[in-house]
């Protein structure tokens, strides 16, 4: 299986890139993980509505670039459907066994995912109604994903 994780920006704090590091270490027993990162476009204060929509246009196509036909594309975004880390694995296990060999997680810039990006993904994935950085973001995907692999896999992780 491959996992492929597509984030604008990149992670600026050594913890978070301690952290994503870690969970890159524990993957790599059971999946062929790939962190892609494509630029973000600066944000000037006071930006207007159609310069803010210029701006997640650009990294869109940024994103878009970087998706393979042959994926399953999840966004992560705060109105996608949320499961609990065991549906989470059943989830993800259910379309391994139908076939599915390469996931396509994508975590959008500070302003959010173009609806161009939205309209590419297969589903919307939301963790809380809560926003948070996209760096820290990228870890607590990571921490999900390996946890579904131990839960998939029968081995025991922290409840």
């Amino acid at each position: 299986m491959k996992i492929t994780v597509i984030c604008v920006g990149k992670v600026k704090e050594k913890f978070f890139r301690d952290a994503v590091s870690e969970y890159e270490k524990r993957m790599g027993r059971y999946c062929r993980l790939e962190i892609l990162e494509v630029a973000d476009e600066k944000t000037p204060d006071g930006a207007s509505a159609l310069m803010e929509e210029q701006i997640k246009e650009k990294e869109a196509r940024r994103i878009l670039e970087k998706i393979r036909e042959d994926a399953f594309v999840c966004t992560l975004e705060i109105k996608g459907k949320r499961f609990s880390s065991e549906n989470f694995a059943k989830w993800m296990d259910g379309l391994t066994l139908n076939g599915t060999s390469h996931f396509i997680f994508i975590i959008g810039g500070s302003l959010g995912l173009h609806e161009s990006v939205q309209k590419r993904s297969h589903m919307a994935l939301s963790f809380s109604d809560m926003t948070f950085p996209h760096q820290l973001m990228r870890v607590i995907l990571m921490e999900q994903i390996y946890r579904a692999f131990r839960i998939i896999h029968g081995e025991p992780y922290h409840k």
